[in-house]
């Protein structure tokens, strides 16, 4: 059994789990497969908002994918998050991958 099929086991055993989630969307990504990872990054940012680690990395993923506004507004949400949470390490994180892409797209 692969670690894919490995994984939606366990999600069949814990379909609300968060980590869960975002494991398969990081396989998915690890594969090149964009619109699985997307499917399972937007379930984390629908059903555990809190999960703070989703934004910075589906942020990436819309600017792999060239969806740069998108990228922005959820950085944005992700900054709200670590601010709410006090997670300052994400909140350090997303902030720099936010103004980077801000002078990218602006200057």
């Amino acid at each position: 059994m692969n670690r894919l099929e490995k994984l939606h086991e366990f999600l069949n055993a814990e379909p609300n789990d968060p980590f869960l989630k975002y494991a398969l969307a990081t396989e998915y990504l690890r594969i090149n497969n964009h619109q699985e990872a997307l499917k399972f990054y937007l379930d984390l940012v629908k059903n555990h908002e809190d999960y703070v680690g989703t934004y910075y990395h589906l942020g990436k993923l819309y600017e792999a994918l060239g969806e740069k506004e998108k990228a922005l507004a959820t950085y944005e949400k992700g900054i709200d998050v670590a601010r709410k949470i006090k997670d300052q390490h994400a909140l350090s994180e997303l902030l720099g991958v936010y103004n980077n892409l801000q002078d990218e797209l602006y200057d």
